[in-house]
């Protein structure tokens, strides 16, 4: 299915959030709320494109099954208006292959492929391993460069040869190498997006398409502005809205990161999604007391106060 909102230089749109996975109180998957983040996301977060289970979205403690009818849910909500990708990325190439395949039938406009984490293969291995994931289905494929997590980085030579494959057409980058990055686009038509919110604005400077964030749950729409303030010229403006989010950015990654604080900033702006399942543990008191404080110094109106 063709992305609703790509283009030749952004093919999954610009301004993506990486999705939490919502769960009952007894750690079920919650898939009305899934259809309410994932609106919610679009329609007032100014969203353009979503990333479901990644990371974020707690893929690891997600089954095959449960993945699928999240993906399902979440394209009947806004696929007609946002470009839905899906991770499709493990370890295991035969099973990334098939959560590829799964995808492509549920009518997922791209995938998610990370680099394989904890066997710490070799670059040949991850040039095959991203190969088969490519070759499996006709859908485009949007790389997920993240060392800090997988072990190994996808070198800037792997990813020239990668980007000979005809639906390899995207780097997720939280490599944080502007340097390497950099390289990488000058010598192929890789769309890199920024996938570290610190980031954002320079990498925009560097010729990125567009963000995959974690804080866009929250100031999605001003990320989106960011990024149309800085495609018109107004530099100074968009650094304006890069210095003012610095504070929930902190709040929400620097503590605990990723899925827990995101969590706990959207119950905070009332937008609930329950809790984290296992080995993630809720935010503590002080964290959440930590993060009130970031999110009302960026801006973020608050509803449980």
């Amino acid at each position: 299915m063709a992305s609703p909102t790509g283009t030749t230089d952004a093919p999954f749109g610009r301004m993506l959030t990486a999705m939490v996975t919502p769960f009952t109180a007894d750690g079920a998957v919650d898939y009305a709320a899934v259809r309410r983040l994932a609106a919610y996301l679009v329609d007032e977060q100014r969203n353009d494109g979503l990333i479901v289970s990644g990371t974020t979205g707690e893929s690891p403690t997600t089954s095959d099954v449960e993945k699928e009818r999240i993906l399902s849910v979440v394209l009947e909500t806004v696929g007609d208006r946002a470009t839905v990708v899906a991770g499709a990325g493990s370890n295991d190439t035969h099973h990334s292959v098939e959560l590829a395949r799964a995808a492509a039938r549920a009518g997922a406009h791209g995938l998610l492929v990370v680099t394989p984490y904890y066997s710490k293969p070799p670059q040949e291995g991850l040039y095959q391993h991203f190969t088969a994931v490519a070759d499996a289905t006709g859908l485009p494929v949007m790389l997920y460069d993240i060392p800090g997590r997988a072990g190994v980085p996808i070198a800037t030579e792997t990813l020239i040869r990668l980007a000979q494959h005809e639906r390899i057409v995207a780097v997720k980058d939280a490599k944080g190498d502007l340097f390497a990055g950099g390289q990488m686009m000058t010598v192929t038509d890789l769309a890199l997006y920024s996938g570290d919110d610190l980031l954002n604005l320079p990498w925009l400077s560097m010729g990125a398409a567009g963000f995959v964030s974690v804080v866009g749950h929250v100031v999605g729409a001003h990320l989106a502005r960011m990024i149309e303030l800085y495609r018109n010229g107004d530099v100074s403006q968009a650094l304006a809205v890069h210095r003012q989010l610095a504070p929930v950015i902190e709040g929400i990654m620097m503590s605990a990161g990723g899925a827990i604080m995101v969590k706990a900033a959207l119950d905070m702006v009332g937008v609930p999604v329950g809790p984290v399942r296992l080995p993630l543990v809720a935010a503590t008191e002080r964290q959440i007391a930590e993060l009130r404080t970031c999110l009302v110094a960026g801006g973020v109106k608050l509803t449980d106060t």
